[in-house]
């Protein structure tokens, strides 16, 4: 018996192929869409609470901690939301929920207790947002508990004091804690520690307003020196201090006013911010900066402006509650991953509640109605930050948008412990809003690798590739306007590279140069942008024929040149060097290496260096178009033509400075 298939149907790519999140239909524009945003967070989470309310278990995944430190991840990170609903006069019919769960959690007598902290304990990482609720909400939390209940909450608190912490942000869980009991009323309350603890996170301070998550050597300035955690912690003790610690409040306020003029450089005009280093899980976290500052009450700096701030944020939300579907089950929870459920970019410290560390993103919920950051009109990103390039010392980061690109050049930061793929995360050559970053699949093969914006190398034939992790003698000099680091692969190898940002006569393209010394036979395979690797038929881009000299989807293999063009864009890469020897190929990337796409081509420059005294140069220009940029341009072919030549002036200015 034979089958008739609907005519309208043949051939379709997919009856799923851009599904709608359940928060698509929320306009994102008021405090009352913003308010809808967490109730719809919120709610799926009742199914997986236990009945006393104490504990969130989402999933089975393992993480180095204990799974009931993983549940109360699951009960405190959504309150970093919640505590800003009810401060600003909302309401939620389900934040018993978490009333009640806060005193059984801290109950020893309680089957929902969490147990008590031990030295570094995770339980430390969620006294954060359980501190910020009692302080937000006393009346809700410590004046609706009795007397014993209140001495259960403090007591439990109150050991984190005598414990053990890590040299870094998490001090400032600790005086979170202390913050709670304090605006509680609790006589458990220490102020020496809660000062010690405040001098001794000042230190990490290194001046225009950036802050390293560390002790001096310490050459980490990710999300967590902004929105994950320094930034928006210090915006938020300012708030609640102001009158018992005038001139520490100010003082951050004061830092949080220079960084600003920074931070905007990682965020594009769709809203997006630039990926880079760990706990990408965290989603829109990376935001909660911007809503942070209008909590804190700060005196902008221009060109920001209320209106710049609330469009700035509520765009990155909006980017999440739409584009992004992979980021939820299908019954509303959020999946462990970025744009779609991926633990190959997963950190040991990621459970199924870890991600809702999100829910900082909703404090301007605790604003007043009439605040400036609700009242004032949104606003597009500011004309006067579009098609700049910025050099961010502190970060060690080149900053540009020329083109519609939002892109970082980076060298020289890298986790001070160990941290699952630490040279995807912090090693490449550049990071992108639209691209994002790709991380490794497995060691066997290139395609496993995630090597985009890496300068992989083999010293044995290509069974195994090492990428960039520990960056050396990085900085930027200014005069010359790039970034120049080392590198030291093996004993024998030198690997010294600069890093060229975009001019505004060829906008898409940025340079890397690279002197490699080596005592050893050596194989590289330089990556670009990995861009989604589909075509319109939904299969794998095909390979077209000759040099590609049309604006058809598909890849270019030719010679020294690779590029692929897909619905996300155009990627490509070149190599420039006199009598360039090395090869283009257009590569498909292992599924899931990307944290955007989850099927990926990569254009990438293969090469052979012998082992010898003789230096080899390699100069590669790389080109990135995003499709949201391509309205910038009559012809993204004709940017293209726009490689850079004549290099032999760069090359000159290079070696004079060695």
């Amino acid at each position: 018996m034979s089958s008739t298939i609907d005519p309208t149907l043949a051939g379709t790519v997919s009856f799923f192929s851009t599904p709608a999140t359940r928060f698509s239909s929320n306009p994102l524009l008021t405090k009352s869409d913003l308010a809808q945003f967490l109730k719809d967070l919120l709610d799926p989470l009742a199914a997986y609470t236990s009945p006393g309310g104490s504990r969130i278990h989402l999933g089975y995944t393992g993480t180095h901690y204990d799974d009931v430190a993983a549940q109360l991840e699951g009960f405190a990170r959504p309150l970093w939301g919640l505590a800003s609903l009810l401060k600003g006069g909302g309401l939620y019919e389900g934040s018993k929920r978490w009333v009640d769960g806060l005193k059984n959690g801290v109950d020893s007598g309680s089957p929902e207790f969490w147990g008590y902290m031990r030295d570094k304990d995770q339980r430390m990482v969620e006294c954060s947002p359980i501190g910020f609720f009692l302080a937000s909400c006393p009346k809700e939390t410590w004046g609706s508990y009795s007397e014993g209940e209140r001495g259960k909450l403090e007591a439990w608190l109150n050991v984190m004091n005598e414990k053990e912490m890590p040299n870094t942000n998490w001090l400032w869980f600790r005086v979170f804690a202390n913050l709670g009991l304090k605006k509680a009323g609790s006589t458990k309350y220490n102020a020496e520690r809660m000062k010690a603890d405040l001098d001794h996170l000042d230190t990490f301070y290194i001046g225009e307003g950036w802050s390293r998550d560390g002790p001096e050597g310490v050459v980490q300035l990710d999300y967590y020196s902004s929105s994950f955690a320094i930034q928006f912690a210090q915006l938020v003790y300012s708030k609640l201090m102001r009158e018992e610690d005038p001139v520490r409040s100010e003082e951050y306020r004061n830092r949080a006013v220079k960084f600003a003029l920074d931070f905007v450089h990682y965020f594009d005009e769709e809203g997006r911010a630039i990926p880079f280093g760990r706990s990408m899980v965290y989603r829109f976290a990376m935001s909660s900066f911007w809503g942070a500052l209008a909590y804190a009450d700060v005196d902008l700096p221009a060109p920001l402006t209320w209106g710049i701030i609330k469009g700035l944020q509520l765009r990155n939300l909006r980017y999440w509650a739409r584009e992004a579907p992979g980021a939820y089950n299908k019954d509303g929870t959020l999946t462990i991953g970025f744009n779609y459920p991926n633990m190959n970019l997963t950190e040991n410290y990621n459970s199924p509640g870890s991600v809702y560390w999100c829910c900082k993103s909703f404090i301007t919920l605790s604003l007043e109605d009439d605040h400036p950051f609700w009242t004032s009109k949104e606003e597009a990103y500011p004309d006067v930050l579009k098609g700049t390039v910025k050099l961010l010392k502190n970060p060690l980061h080149i900053a540009s948008n020329l083109g519609g690109h939002t892109f970082i050049l980076s060298s020289g930061q890298q986790c001070s412990y160990p941290v699952k793929q630490s040279a995807a995360k912090y090693g490449k050559l550049a990071y992108s809003s639209a691209f994002g970053y790709s991380v490794p699949v497995g060691s066997l093969t290139l395609e496993e690798l995630g090597g985009d914006n890496t300068l992989a190398l083999s010293d044995d034939e290509g069974e195994t590739w090492k990428c960039r992790r520990e960056t050396k003698e990085a900085r930027i000099e200014e005069g010359a306007g790039w970034l120049r680091s080392m590198w030291y692969p093996w004993k024998g190898v030198e690997v010294e590279t600069w890093l060229i940002p975009p001019r505004k006569e060829n906008p898409l393209w940025h340079l890397r140069i690279h002197r490699i010394r080596t005592k050893r036979d050596l194989i590289s395979a330089e990556g670009g942008f990995a861009i989604y690797g589909q075509g319109k038929d939904g299969r794998a881009l095909n390979l077209l024929s000759g040099a590609g000299e049309s604006e058809n989807e598909g890849t270019v293999e030719d010679g020294p040149v690779a590029r692929a063009t897909s619905s996300a864009g155009v990627s490509g890469i070149a190599a420039v060097e006199t009598d360039a020897k090395r090869q283009g190929k257009a590569m498909r990337m292992d599924a899931n290496t990307n944290l955007v796409e989850p099927r990926t081509v990569l254009p990438t420059l293969m090469g052979s260096h012998g082992a010898g005294e003789e230096d080899h140069w390699l100069v590669t220009a790389v080109f990135a178009l995003p499709h949201s940029a391509f309205g910038l341009h009559d012809s993204w072919l004709k940017e293209w033509e726009k490689k850079p030549a004549g290099i032999e002036g760069v090359l000159k200015s290079v070696m004079k400075g060695n």
